[in-house]
């Protein structure tokens, strides 16, 4: 669509409604029915840091290893190393 079909479509808009600002955005993805909560965890092989469900990241602790070293063949990391 062009810019000014937008600019007039908002224009329309903004005549119904003055408090009309525009679309923001989501405020949750629509399609995902429950956001899990993430945090960010650095994984004990390669040292980057990862966003995972908060669950994950509280049950593995320091010694979260991310999928991407499980698939190489790093898996767990033992606690004495």
């Amino acid at each position: 669509m062009s810019r000014r079909k937008d600019r007039e479509r908002f224009l329309q808009k903004k005549r119904l409604n003055p408090d009309y600002s525009g679309f923001r955005g989501y405020g949750k993805e629509p399609e995902r029915p429950g956001q899990t909560p993430m945090q960010t965890v650095v994984c004990s092989v390669c040292g980057r840091k990862r966003n995972v469900p908060l669950g994950v990241a509280l049950e593995a602790g320091e010694n979260y290893v991310c999928l991407k070293c499980r698939e190489a063949g790093h898996g767990e990391v033992s606690p004495d190393s």
